[in-house]
């Protein structure tokens, strides 16, 4: 099949709001020397999509003003360094930028096989949240078969990705949500417990469930006046990893209690970490994730699926908050 010149995209003039969202036309991207043009089948629609539409975080240096960060789709061209062999391959990728549209480009080494395990739409929905997941929270965090762990945002695509990580490499996962309801389903999907903490305080009840020991890490993407509440819900040589600040990009923390408890604080983002770095990321979960996901042991949690068109509906649910899983646009093949 012919590869257009021009095809649809959403690709925003300037920030707003959901309605800023609009199909327009672009020009089909050239893969680069290492890279590869897939043709999207599905889009994972992500909190840092929202962010970049509202203006407040701009796509690193070289990468496509297109919003999207993870698609699946078919290999139908490849660029220099990369074998031909290659062409007509279902993947799915880890994109810097460029998911919203009919076709993307995409580094080789952040490319991962589609088994016949999962639709396209399952594809598109894993790459950014289980890198995420992986990196922080058993690379960084050093979680470990045995470990307690506690994740904040228990039914958001970070929060699902992180239960079923867990109970595939023997975590017990405890999570907060912000309604009864969500913390069924997050027990539904296989969290240890659910803590509503709306209505709940979240470190008395961990120390609750932990026995007053704590667990070995958390996993918080809130920031602000939960990052020393998460320090008491560690136990000693416990483990907080930050991934977003959705709540406060500034903490106060008790210093000689991270001494004396010898707790680690870290973090990381993905998006501006270079090829190399996403590349060894995709290879190890090749390794050690994907013969899961290969024999149906692992998929995504999928919430609402859009057609590319109605990428302003996506957001809205997303920024709604009522969310459990992943949002995905759909393409087309």
């Amino acid at each position: 099949m012919a590869i257009p010149e021009q095809m649809h995209a959403i690709d925003p003039d300037a920030p707003g709001g959901p309605e800023v969202l609009r199909l327009v036309e672009r020009p089909v991207p050239t893969p680069g020397p290492g890279e590869v043009l897939i043709r999207v089948a599905a889009a994972g629609v992500n909190r840092p999509d929202v962010l970049q539409r509202k203006g407040g975080y701009p796509p690193p240096p070289g990468a496509p003003s297109i919003p999207g960060l993870e698609v699946a789709g078919d290999i139908v061209a490849a660029g220099e360094g990369v074998g031909s062999e290659v062409i007509g391959q279902p993947v799915c990728a880890l994109l810097a930028g460029g998911g919203y549209a009919q076709y993307a480009a995409a580094p080789w080494g952040q490319c991962l096989p589609v088994p016949e395990a999962l639709s396209m739409i399952e594809a598109a929905a894993l790459p950014e949240t289980l890198f995420t997941v992986w990196t922080n929270l058993f690379e960084r965090a050093y979680a470990t078969d045995g470990d307690w762990v506690l994740v904040h945002g228990g039914t958001s695509g970070i929060g699902t990705t992180a239960i079923a990580l867990g109970q595939l490499f023997g975590l017990t996962v405890i999570v907060t949500a912000g309604s009864d309801e969500k913390c069924a389903r997050a027990r539904e999907i296989g969290a240890a417990h659910a803590i509503n903490y709306r209505t709940e305080d979240f470190v008395a009840r961990v120390k609750e469930l932990t026995g007053g020991k704590g667990v070995a890490a958390v996993l918080d993407m809130v920031g602000g006046d939960y990052v020393p509440r998460n320090l008491q819900c560690l136990a000693d040589d416990g483990r907080h990893v930050s991934i977003a600040v959705q709540g406060g990009a500034m903490a106060t923390v008790p210093i000689f209690e991270i001494m004396r408890r010898r707790l680690t604080l870290t973090g990381s983002t993905l998006r501006p970490r270079d090829v190399a770095f996403k590349t060894l990321v995709a290879d190890e979960l090749h390794r050690t994730v994907w013969p899961h996901v290969e024999a149906g042991k692992l998929r995504p949690v999928i919430d609402q699926v859009y057609p590319l068109s109605e990428a302003a509906a996506a957001h809205a649910r997303m920024e709604a908050g009522d969310h459990v899983g992943k949002i995905v646009l759909e393409v087309g093949r």
